[in-house]
């Protein structure tokens, strides 16, 4: 049985820390989906880089979880 596709308001929004929000509002709003759908290729790969958050790499599997969404049709 597959696992369902991750969602941004279940999975996606929430890896997304109110001090990440604040840091990216000057381009786009981290909580808002369709800024991060319309963003999200440049989003991962800030994440795969480790550029993104600010402060320190996301691990491997929020990275994943993150690629999932983009791959999956990223679900609202």
């Amino acid at each position: 049985m597959q696992t369902p596709a991750p969602g941004f308001a279940t999975d996606i929004k929430p890896l997304f820390r109110d001090r990440d929000r604040s840091a990216m509002t000057f381009l786009f709003d981290l909580w808002a989906y369709d800024d991060v759908k319309a963003n999200a290729d440049q989003i991962l790969t800030a994440t795969e880089n480790g550029e993104m958050p600010c402060d320190g790499a996301w691990p491997a599997e929020r990275v994943q979880l993150f690629r999932r969404w983009i791959d999956e049709g990223c679900q609202p």
